[in-house]
């Protein structure tokens, strides 16, 4: 232990620069993010099952690199070295950590800017591929109960069983992973099916993906081979990141072109093109939200 705290005890200026970096580089990627959903007010087009999916697997994350041995070696160093090599060391903790608070803030404007129908909106066709408020309600509070199971086992491993915190931590790592393998699948397929990027930020993905390989780089770094299980979730995130970051700007561009066509052509087409079913991907977006609003209403 003491040689462990001695090397933190001196940081190295790249690595505590580079980590420094990273720790504001997340804070600020996801700030588009809520910065859309509340001025658009409506949390339209981001999938529940993404949301789901992201906060649980945010949450084993957190948990993986409180539970393992090198990271509580770090911060049992904390009361040996000084406070600057102290957050120095502790830098990895703290990047996470901002990373999943950033994240379920996202689950909670989801639910806040769930839209929901008016009781004066008129009846609509059934829409029986949209998600309700009841299961946007019902994803929130998995969550709610994820975070606090996972909570309460971490503490049995650390007062109860520290003898197996090593594959505790492995078991958060390993289900994060999972989680995260899968979690833009979901929403893939939304985007794919709305042919829109609705309330998604891409200059969120913009900076995330690139981020993610730089975090992996970074994590890998201070963890060695051993923090596979940590560093391993974001390299997965990061690769299905740039799939859905290519398909919203293909979205955006398409919708951008229709956009000045249609001002081209006048006003007059776009009631046209409706009248023959043939409107643009912003016109069909739209006909997908007044349909997602009457499913809504429906529950």
């Amino acid at each position: 232990m003491a040689d462990h705290c001695e090397a933190l005890r001196s940081p190295n200026a790249w690595n505590f620069a580079l980590s420094l970096f990273i720790l504001f580089g997340i804070l600020i990627s996801y700030l588009p993010q809520h910065y859309r959903i509340i001025a658009r007010r409506s949390s339209e087009g981001i999938s529940p099952y993404f949301v789901l999916l992201g906060t649980t697997s945010g949450t084993f994350a957190f948990a993986n690199i409180l539970t393992l041995p090198t990271s509580r070696a770090d911060l049992a160093c904390c009361s040996e070295i000084s406070a600057f090599g102290c957050f120095a060391g502790t830098l990895g903790v703290a990047q996470i950590g901002v990373q999943w608070s950033c994240f379920t803030v996202i689950l909670l404007l989801f639910l806040l800017f769930f839209p929901r129908a008016s009781p004066l909106s008129p009846p609509q066709p059934p829409a029986s591929a949209a998600p309700s408020y009841r299961t946007a309600v019902l994803v929130v509070g998995i969550c709610i109960v994820h975070i606090f199971l996972t909570a309460i086992v971490h503490l049995i491993f650390i007062y109860r069983l520290p003898s197996l915190l090593k594959g505790c931590a492995e078991f958060f790592g390993i289900a994060g992973t999972i989680l995260a393998a899968i979690q833009f699948l979901p929403q893939i397929y939304t985007t794919w099916r709305l042919q829109a990027v609705g309330s998604l930020s891409i200059p969120m993905m913009c900076i995330q993906t690139p981020g993610s390989f730089v975090w992996v780089g970074s994590l890998a770094g201070r963890l060695g081979v051993a923090g596979w299980s940590t560093w391993g979730i974001y390299l997965v995130t990061g690769v299905l990141q740039g799939v859905l970051l290519v398909m919203a700007i293909g979205f955006e561009m398409r919708d951008r072109r229709d956009r000045k066509k249609n001002h081209a052509d006048g006003p007059g087409r776009t009631n046209e093109t409706l009248r023959n079913g043939n409107g643009t991907a912003q016109e069909r977006q739209n006909n997908e939200r007044t349909s997602l609003l009457g499913a809504e209403a429906r529950d």
